[in-house]
């Protein structure tokens, strides 16, 4: 199964893209699509767009796993992270890529056994797990690589299927 995973932005989006086959990681590529601060933001939403779209017609996952989001303060970050993550997750249904969601805490869990887990602890077993040299470079391409990890160990399963907010799927009924 080839898994893509996103931290999702609107500055910085990380992705890592992993095959995940009899309990065996293969890292197939990762990187980080970023946008300049001063560009128009319909702009920096087509630019993430057309990466991630570049990246699913390279890779052709079969699943694509996200962080759900959580703020506690600024707003203004959280709707711009928001839509980001609604033109991520629009490039997977474009491409017919069924869409799973975590939240940090099961990320952690999923990739540690712990689920609050610190960065460094994240970051050292991704690069244990994927048998890494280095540690991939921003935070958000270590993110993106703990996101599809805790696809692979998670599998598929509906109950983490991506939902419209908290109307549906695990918060109430799915019509």
């Amino acid at each position: 199964m080839v898994i893509l995973g996103i931290d999702p932005g609107y500055a910085i989006t990380g992705y890592g893209v992993i095959s995940y086959e009899k309990n065996h990681f293969s890292v197939l590529d990762y990187g980080a699509i970023t946008t300049k601060a001063h560009t128009p933001f319909e702009q920096r939403l087509l630019t993430l767009h057309q990466q991630l779209d570049a990246v699913i017609t390279r890779f052709h996952p079969d699943v694509m796993a996200i962080e759900e989001l959580f703020f506690q303060r600024n707003t203004t970050t959280a709707i711009g992270t928001a839509q980001a993550r609604g033109v991520e997750i629009l490039a997977a249904a474009k491409a017919n890529i069924p869409v799973y969601e975590y939240t940090p805490m099961q990320i952690k869990q999923a990739v540690t056994g712990y689920g609050r887990a610190d960065k460094n602890q994240v970051s050292s077993m991704v690069k244990m797990l994927l048998n890494l040299k280095e540690m991939p470079k921003p935070d958000d391409v270590t993110d993106a690589l703990a996101i599809a990890i805790c696809q692979a160990h998670t599998g598929i399963n509906s109950a983490f299927e991506a939902v419209a907010g908290y109307q549906y799927g695990r918060y109430g009924k799915r019509e």
